[in-house]
């Protein structure tokens, strides 16, 4: 550890090892001028990750960042050198019991999956957290990205897109886990509640005692920034928000259009904490998204010399071709046209709520992570928490997994009971139960529990999804940093 750096910072770098760090502020891509911390790392293999970290200051800023790319090697580690085993979930479940082998149809599947408890899957074991028993769990899910399932899939390909949701760390397994069931609570509450499917619930700010947000709030206002908090979801008495916004110029500078799509979320017993967290990630997405996405000399401006030397001498992973597409379909756009794309949904406001009658706790009750995993365990009492554990003293990660919990509903079509009730409360066209109404309805994978509670068979338009997301895609989905610029003319550097 250097002179002057964090202890929790040291720790993540040493839990890093082998391989080379470096982090630089790259606030300087955005006017605002707010603390956010680009970290990359390089492992001897040559495979490159990188994460973005954000908060009160450019220390927390920094813990941040690296606490993302901790989450992110550590836990593909455990996944490179963790046994497959290649079977069906009907097998195991004769092998091992029920309670010991995780439901594929529980964790979500997306709708029309071709599964069956024969088809063949790989499986790494997890941890049901509350019992320590070991249940073996669909790699796929376990994993972030492709890149951490070496070795391929298995003869039917997998299930789904493997995504970085429930990834936590911390300096203690309390925290990590916390940190990593808040983001499975917050993508739940806001799967078919925010971008394209935003309801225009207006958050009026009344009484903000948090100091932080209080200050960030005022050096947007001072740079010109409208910002727009939204309410997604209150379930499990926690305020699930995010925070979008709009610059009052924003064609005078090259970072202009690319931050009105900028947005930040959190879900938090304490909504004060709720807010402060989606603000500051909001002013993290306003710089993160011009550094990655903008033309190479708007990141040569930024980071240190040698920066980008180094990404590029790395092969640039394969992208998934709609979020690139759709990148690049903004990059053409001026901010008039992008913010006329925003507007009716992103950006909409048909109803408010004041700020304090969000639900709350008492200030400080949980600031101690191991209360603040306690709190959230008993919210949570009714569903199985099963983790997948990496790292040591001061340097934890974990990937949780919560069965019945959503997310990626509008992009990958990842849909089950807690999904198509909303969608039909809300009186929405997108899901519903009985047969197939037309053409792109696909059927929900359900189990026959949640078959019953929902009266019957349901089903899920992904064709109509796709056409609701349209052209606000890279809002769910982006490209790797810098794979715009990369491709841009179809020249991968």
């Amino acid at each position: 550890m250097s002179a002057g750096e964090h202890p929790v910072v040291g720790a993540y770098r040493a839990a890093l090892a082998p391989g080379e760090q470096q982090d630089f502020d790259i606030s300087a891509a955005d006017r605002t001028g707010l603390p956010v911390v680009s970290a990359d790392h390089l492992d001897p293999a040559g495979v490159r990750k990188g994460a973005c970290g954000y908060g009160a200051d450019l220390a927390q800023a920094r813990i941040g960042a690296y606490g993302e790319l901790t989450e992110e090697v550590l836990l593909a580690r455990r996944l490179a050198r963790t046994g497959r085993r290649r079977a069906s979930y009907a097998e195991l479940v004769r092998e091992r019991g029920r309670d010991r082998v995780a439901d594929p149809v529980g964790l979500v599947l997306p709708a029309g999956a071709d599964y069956t408890p024969e088809r063949p899957l790989e499986w790494v074991p997890a941890r049901r957290y509350r019992t320590g028993e070991e249940v073996l769990v669909p790699a796929e899910f376990a994993a972030s990205c492709g890149s951490d399932l070496p070795g391929g899939p298995p003869p039917g390909g997998w299930l789904t897109t493997p995504v970085t949701n429930g990834l936590g760390a911390g300096d203690t397994p309390e925290r990590a886990l916390s940190h990593a069931l808040l983001e499975i609570l917050q993508r739940d509450g806001n799967a078919t509640a925010h971008r394209a499917m935003d309801e225009g619930v207006v958050v009026d700010l009344d009484e903000v005692g948090d100091p932080v947000t209080r200050h960030v709030l005022d050096r947007l206002r001072e740079a010109g920034v409208e910002v727009l908090p939204k309410l997604a979801s209150t379930q499990f008495g926690m305020a699930d928000v995010h925070v979008v916004g709009a610059d009052a110029s924003p064609g005078t500078r090259e970072d202009g259009p690319l931050t009105l799509t900028a947005c930040g979320e959190a879900a938090h017993p304490d909504r004060e904490t709720a807010l402060r967290k989606a603000l500051t990630e909001y002013v993290s997405s306003r710089a993160r998204k011009v550094f990655f996405h903008g033309p190479l000399e708007t990141a040569a401006r930024v980071a240190p010399p040698g920066y980008l030397e180094r990404e590029l001498s790395s092969p640039l992973a394969p992208q998934e071709p709609r979020a690139l597409s759709a990148m690049r379909a903004w990059a053409a756009l001026d901010a008039p046209r992008l913010r006329e794309l925003l507007e009716p949904t992103v950006l909409s406001r048909r109803s408010g709520v004041p700020f304090s009658s969000l639900p709350t706790v008492p200030p400080g009750s949980l600031d101690d992570p191991a209360a603040l995993l306690e709190d959230l365990l008993r919210r949570l009492e009714d569903f199985d928490v099963l983790v997948i554990e990496a790292g040591g003293p001061g340097a934890h990660a974990v990937k949780a997994l919560v069965p019945g919990m959503e997310v990626e509903t509008m992009s990958y079509g990842r849909i089950g009971e807690r999904g198509v009730r909303r969608l039909m409360e809300r009186g929405h066209p997108l899901a519903g139960v009985g047969p197939l109404p037309s053409p792109g309805a696909r059927p929900v994978h359900l189990t026959p529990g949640a078959r019953e509670r929902l009266g019957g068979p349901a089903w899920f338009d992904v064709d109509a999804a796709r056409e609701t997301v349209g052209a606000l895609y890279p809002l769910y989905r982006e490209p790797d940093r810098h794979a715009l610029a990369r491709t841009t003319a179809g020249a991968t550097r």
